[in-house]
């Protein structure tokens, strides 16, 4: 089966250079079929996932998350909002400590 490669590669649009390194995820052809889409939307629709999950799990902030899929603060959060992803994603022991009575 072959298995097509999504390459992506950016350049920084700001004034400060930053390193940037290239993430290439194989899959199959009926992938692209399936998703109805162009290589570049489907690999756009990838980047914004993975940066919805990282942000989901902490690993990235909202301003990082929205930069990793090359989307403004706003329009990320619209888009966090229309999935239903929660933006204040607070654990249970950071909501114990808000509601706390110092």
């Amino acid at each position: 089966m072959h298995l097509p490669h999504f390459s992506y590669s950016n350049r920084p649009t700001t004034v400060m250079e930053t390193a940037m390194q290239t993430l290439t995820l194989p899959y199959a052809d009926d992938l692209l079929l399936t998703s109805g889409q162009a290589p570049e939307a489907l690999a756009a629709e990838l980047r914004f996932l993975l940066a919805v999950k990282l942000f989901e799990l902490h690993r990235l902030s909202i301003g990082k998350a929205a930069e990793f899929c090359d989307m403004g603060k706003v329009r990320f959060l619209f888009e966090l909002g229309r999935l239903q992803v929660p933006v204040i994603n607070l654990d249970d022991d950071q909501i114990a400590d808000e509601l706390s009575d110092d």
